[in-house]
């Protein structure tokens, strides 16, 4: 399953299932990333709904970084590789605030002002689009 409308399609199929934003993007690259969902599920639970239900950083944003340290990470064993997952992560962040106009729960869903900027579903998208096209960036970059 590599095609991007697919992963988006295996994203909200998991958000219908009460998957948080977080575990909805980093489970549905999963496969891709060749790791176990059930650990994705687990380790990004705690990021939904802004982190912890704080409405902060978007659960989407989140499990994208995480799909993207998946696959840039060399693992504890060498320490080494953090520049670059800090810089794809980065632009997973960039990319993701200039589509929506910010990357904070609550301004997603305008809780403050009442004008909501993004939908949870729409956020989901995003962060599986955007995150599978770092990944792919990254696949070409090694080649």
């Amino acid at each position: 399953m590599n095609d991007t409308a697919d992963l988006v399609a295996r994203a909200l199929a998991l958000h219908d299932r009460n998957f948080n934003c977080a575990q909805c993007v980093v489970c549905a690259l999963a496969p891709r990333l060749g790791v176990d969902e059930d650990i994705c599920f687990r380790a990004s639970e705690g990021l939904g709904r802004g982190i912890g239900g704080m409405s902060e950083t978007c659960g989407a944003v989140s499990g994208g970084a995480m799909a993207i340290g998946l696959a840039t990470s060399n693992g504890a064993a060498d320490p080494t590789s953090k520049e670059l997952t800090y810089r794809y992560a980065c632009r997973l962040v960039e990319a993701f605030r200039a589509k929506n106009g910010s990357t904070i729960c609550a301004d997603l869903k305008g809780e403050r002002t009442g004008t909501p900027l993004r939908s949870c579903i729409g956020c989901i998208e995003d962060g599986v689009a955007l995150a599978a096209g770092l990944l792919d960036g990254l696949r070409a970059h090694a080649r």
